[in-house]
């Protein structure tokens, strides 16, 4: 089997897979123990990396349907990116998080991504200290071998900052950070993280904290995710790689007014990175086919947009996919990839013991078997409804060692074909996930 010659998993680890699946979510940790497909996909990304190592930049949406795999790319790619060396941060959009807003939407947004920052050696976030620490330790060095100080070697380093808007505030700010590592001065080190979080809310209290008239506000969130792109390399990493997902919040904000100030961000971003003007620095967001096309409100409704990700005609023409273009769509989950999945999944709750596998590779076909006769294709479009019903199958079977999982598919099918008459509605989420999900 193709599992044979897989590591074991640690209990810990294969209870948080298993946990994040049946909840419907992507797991945080074990990616590669269950990730199939997306090669294409994942080669694409894997060259943004190392182009925003090479000091560009890179700018990507990531298109799909509803449990069509989204999250998990974007998480498989920021634990990429992590292993080459980048820092990454992560977020979802929310009503109260957004690009773009006046009421502190934004930098409640960059807040959020702050906390989630992470490096290599901290994947679960709160990396932000260790990163300043790296930069300070790192300019000691160089104090050190040069016969300079460290104040001058900080200044240096951080010189090309003040080209930026809010650079120089910036800058002066990491400084202060190395005042209070040389004075045990722990207040002014807090300060100086809280500052670089966005979590001062008046320039009053930054003043009188920190000497700088600048803070985190709505209007410069972008500004100073380039500007920590900059000093994240300055630290000794990659880049910055910024994850955001759940973009159709966007698409469902009610004012127009607000959409559209939202978009003119997106296409700040977008233009920073394919002109050059953004350095060490990369965007992925995650977003709904409506996110993207629908004419009223995605974000072809605003025609610089829509002329800059509109689909490569001449791809389109030959039939092939731009793996190259800003605007990657995840394609469908092949039938012999989805068991594959299904073989993996298996593996991981056996926490890696082939002998304690609950469904043999005749039940998994049969599973498969039955996912496709009750939903269609639509589950290789969204393949989170067949994980979750896997899992759950394999739950059931794990507590109840007299269950067979031949009779528990023929009963929960039989169970199906009396129950459901409604036909199902192409596009429709609780149908798709009636349909898919067993009623155990």
């Amino acid at each position: 089997m193709p599992n044979d010659n897989k590591q074991r998993l640690r209990p810990r680890e294969r209870d948080a897979i298993i946990q994040s699946l049946r909840a419907g979510v992507t797991p945080r940790t074990g990616l590669q123990h269950i990730q199939v497909g997306r090669v294409r996909e994942v080669e694409a990304l894997l060259k943004d990396i190392e182009r925003i190592i090479d000091g560009g930049s890179a700018f990507r949406l990531i298109i799909g349907e509803f449990g069509s795999g989204k999250s998990f790319f974007l998480q498989l790619i920021r634990s990429i990116a992590l292993e080459k060396g980048l820092v990454t941060v992560h977020a979802d959009l929310s009503p109260d998080r957004r690009l773009y807003a006046s009421g502190g939407q934004a930098r409640n947004l960059y807040a959020e991504l702050m906390r989630n920052l992470s490096t290599r050696t901290k994947p679960d976030g709160n990396a932000l200290s260790s990163v300043v620490e790296r930069f300070i330790t790192e300019a000691r060095r160089v104090a050190n071998t040069s016969m300079a100080t460290v104040d001058s070697v900080i200044a240096n380093r951080l010189s090309h900052l003040s080209e930026l808007v809010g650079g120089y505030d910036f800058a002066k700010v990491i400084a202060s950070y190395w005042k209070g590592y040389e004075q045990n001065n722990e207040q002014l080190k807090s300060d100086v993280i809280r500052w670089l979080r966005g979590e001062f809310t008046t320039k009053t209290d930054a003043r009188k904290a920190l000497g700088v008239r600048t803070i985190v506000n709505d209007a410069n969130v972008y500004d100073h995710f380039k500007l920590l792109g900059l000093f994240i390399r300055q630290a000794g990493y990659g880049g910055l790689l910024v994850n955001l997902d759940e973009m159709v919040n966007l698409y469902k904000l009610s004012s127009q007014r607000a959409r559209v100030s939202n978009f003119e961000q997106i296409l700040r971003m977008l233009n920073d990175c394919l002109q050059g003007s953004a350095e060490y620095i990369g965007f992925l967001l995650g977003g709904t086919p409506d996110f993207l096309f629908d004419p009223r409100k995605g974000l072809f409704s605003y025609e610089a947009l829509h002329s800059r990700l509109a689909e490569n005609s001449f791809a389109r023409e030959a039939g092939v996919i731009d793996y190259s273009a800003p605007t990657l769509h995840l394609a469908n989950l092949a039938p012999e990839e989805l068991l594959i999945l299904l073989r993996n999944l298996r593996h991981v709750f056996a926490a890696g013991d082939t002998t304690k596998y609950l469904v043999s590779d005749e039940g998994l076909t049969a599973f498969l078997a039955h996912c496709s006769k009750r939903i269609g294709d639509a589950y290789f479009r969204t393949p989170r409804n067949t994980i979750k019903a896997f899992v759950d199958l394999l739950a059931v079977l794990d507590q109840s060692s007299g269950l067979n999982w031949t009779q528990l598919i023929e009963q929960v099918h039989m169970e199906k074909e009396q129950n459901t008459d409604m036909p199902l509605i192409e596009g429709s989420s609780s149908n798709v996930n009636e349909l898919a999900t067993f009623k155990l």
